[in-house]
């Protein structure tokens, strides 16, 4: 066994410790005994420790639903990070400079704003299904219009791809000011909960669509470790290589995009995840993407699971935004990093 896979393993082991810890812990109290036994009488109908119907309810209805949100978007964005930061060879580079993240936060503003517009059956009936749908198409939307600003001569410029996100994201950014300037009070603070990260919606209903559309391109990236590992060279390096550059590039973004898209439709802006998570690996492991991608899933998932168990605990029965939990460690952590950390392991 090679110290890959004991890293990953270690890593596994942490993140499931860390969901058991998430499932015992809430305003209901449920041992770690009663938590195994609740799963072990679903699937095989055998009991080793009692529990009550309520627990078993708040077990299975709220808490797993909203823990495996939190382990799939965590590591949605921590591997998306991961391989955006590896195709742009820039370690300050996160998920939402493509625009993904912009685009779906405007979508999502102009149906809390103007979706009274439409007719009153439907958006009463459709409200909670619509927002996911309309971010998640907002933010392909907007990738999609920032990749093709970034084609010359048939190839993706990497620098004119950044550029472009940001001139994206500071329109973008001014459309939804010009929006919420017309919200209402009640739209206005739906949006800003919206806009702080919210896993509080999770349920079965919305798990069955969503996660599949996070999980599915996170878990196709991890076998690009080795066309990362050679861009990391340069892109005429990597071509002489046999890697297919401007495939590879397609491919990724669009799986990232996937991937975000999904996880900001369903809960909201949640930063710096994508942008600590890489890092973590790096400075630790080393540049290797066969490590840094799977590594980089596995540790968000931790990072957001462990986040989303704090924003739900720390002012019981209230809850914190997890967006605010996340910025709150990961602005701080990533200032360490770049004081403390020699800058060759950063890049």
């Amino acid at each position: 066994m090679n110290k890959t896979t004991l890293i990953l393993l270690a890593l596994s082991g942490l993140l499931g410790l860390s969901v058991l810890w998430s499932l015992s812990v809430g305003a209901v109290d449920i041992s770690s005994g009663q938590v195994v036994s609740v799963f072990l009488q679903k699937l095989l109908d055998v009991s080793w420790m009692d529990f009550s119907d309520q627990q078993a309810r708040v077990l299975m209805d709220i808490r797993f639903p909203r823990i495996l949100f939190s382990v799939a978007i965590g590591g949605g964005l921590g591997i998306s990070g991961a391989a955006m930061q590896g195709l742009f060879r820039n370690p300050l580079v996160e998920p939402g400079l493509i625009g993904v993240s912009s685009g779906a936060a405007l979508m999502a503003v102009l149906l809390i704003v103007f979706g009274s517009l439409l007719p009153a059956e439907i958006f009463e009936q459709w409200k909670n299904n619509l927002q996911p749908l309309v971010a998640f198409v907002g933010g392909l939307i907007t990738t999609l219009l920032v990749y093709r600003l970034s084609r010359r001569n048939g190839k993706t410029q990497v620098t004119l791809l950044i550029l472009s996100g940001v001139a994206i994201n500071a329109i973008l950014g001014a459309s939804i000011g010009l929006a919420l300037y017309f919200a209402d009070d009640q739209a206005l603070r739906s949006y800003t909960f919206w806009s702080m990260g919210d896993l509080g919606g999770a349920s079965w209903s919305k798990a069955g669509l969503s996660i599949p559309l996070v999980c599915v391109p996170a878990l196709f990236l991890v076998f690009f470790y080795k066309p990362l590992n050679a861009l990391a060279l340069g892109e005429a390096e990597a071509w002489h290589l046999g890697v297919s550059v401007e495939k590879v590039k397609y491919v990724i973004i669009g799986l990232s995009a996937l991937s975000i898209g999904a996880s900001v439709a369903v809960a909201g802006m949640i930063g710096f995840v994508g942008l600590v998570v890489p890092h973590i690996l790096r400075v630790t492991f080393g540049p290797n993407h066969q490590l840094i991608l799977p590594g980089s899933m596995i540790t968000g998932a931790l990072l957001l699971n462990l986040a989303d168990l704090f924003a739900r605990t720390v002012v019981a029965p209230s809850e914190i935004p997890i967006g605010i939990v996340t910025a709150c460690i990961g602005g701080p952590f990533f200032l360490w990093l770049l004081m403390n950390v020699n800058q060759k392991r950063l890049v």
